[in-house]
């Protein structure tokens, strides 16, 4: 589905159809994502329990980096 971005203040900001946000079960203020991919971007509905699963994860590979690098081998 085509979505046009606008200029918000300092930001661009897209606008989802109101037949997409429904399926999606999308309102005004709901936090949705942004990820890079190879693809492109892809939108998804913010997730704080996954943020803080990979926010663990993170800390925990750079505490573990040299043990990590040796099991790469």
């Amino acid at each position: 589905m085509e979505v046009t971005l606008r200029r918000s203040g300092g930001s661009v900001s897209a606008t989802i159809p109101s037949e997409m946000a429904r399926r999606f079960h999308l309102a005004p203020g709901d936090r949705i994502e942004a990820i890079e991919t190879d693809q492109g971007i892809l939108l998804s509905p913010f997730n704080p329990t996954l943020q803080e699963a990979l926010a663990l994860a993170s800390e925990a590979a750079r505490s573990y980096q040299p043990a990590l690098r040796q099991l790469a081998q």
